[in-house]
């Protein structure tokens, strides 16, 4: 990790790093009720932190000493039984806020935090969101609306995993990535995964070859049609596997 030091920037380095910041924390759910000169003086204390592919941006049990805002690239968070069995439970792209439990609670990390591509993201010391806090009852607001969809999110996706046979689990996982985008008559709508399917498998709690049936399985339904890179989905049908919750 290298997380830049403090020094004296030409004004319009600072203001394009003051601009930068200010629009990412603009869109998050955490931040984005403040007004533009609120985000400005908090912009001010976020400092550049890159990391390299393969890199992990915390591990588990390390102190909480920053939250981090990634401005590009992907982070993969997952936790690990004592056993050695891998589960990641989200992946942070550009907007994302990560380590922000243990950064407001001063314990150490729950998870660990690993950048699957060349990550550029912005850092934010324990000590000044605490002072934010503090000087802004409103976020403490927002902030427990935060946590509270976090941990929803959190429990819909163990209980799918526990719950829901795999190719409903994938055909969901499809939709949320499809968002709004809508197929034309007769057609499918390309979907780029920008992962894995190793990745994918622990994200579903699954390992590869399930995965790779489970991708048969939505094939065989007419649900999806697949390429070597890009996958070709039929919302209406994933929609279809997706509400069919027998094993």
């Amino acid at each position: 990790m290298t997380d830049s030091k403090k020094s004296h920037h030409p004004p319009a380095r600072s203001m394009a790093k003051a601009g930068q910041v200010v629009a990412l924390l603009s869109k998050t759910e955490l931040f984005g009720g403040l007004s533009e000169s609120e985000l400005a003086l908090l912009a001010d204390n976020f400092h550049a932190a890159n990391f390299g592919k393969g890199e992990m941006l915390f591990a588990r049990g390390d102190p909480g000493e920053h939250l981090y805002l990634i401005a590009e690239g992907r982070v993969r968070l997952a936790t690990s039984t004592d056993e050695g069995r891998e589960l990641s439970f989200r992946h942070a792209t550009a907007g994302d806020i990560l380590g922000e439990i243990a950064a407001l609670d001063g314990g150490p990390r729950t998870a660990e935090a690993t950048a699957l591509s060349p990550v550029a993201a912005w850092s934010l010391e324990r000590r000044v969101l605490r002072e934010v806090l503090a000087r802004q009852p409103a976020i403490a607001a927002r902030l427990i609306d935060f946590l509270c969809r976090r941990v929803r999110d959190t429990s819909d996706q163990l209980e799918a995993i526990a719950l829901h046979p795999l190719h409903v689990r994938l055909a969901r996982f499809l939709l949320v990535a499809l968002g709004e985008r809508e197929a034309a008559p007769g057609k499918r709508v390309p979907l780029d995964i920008g992962f894995s399917q190793g990745e994918l498998a622990l994200l579903l709690g699954a390992t590869r070859p399930k995965v790779n049936e489970a991708f048969g399985a939505l094939e065989a339904a007419g649900a999806i049609g697949r390429t070597i890179d890009r996958v070709f989905c039929d919302p209406g049908k994933l929609a279809a596997v997706a509400r069919h919750d027998d094993g």
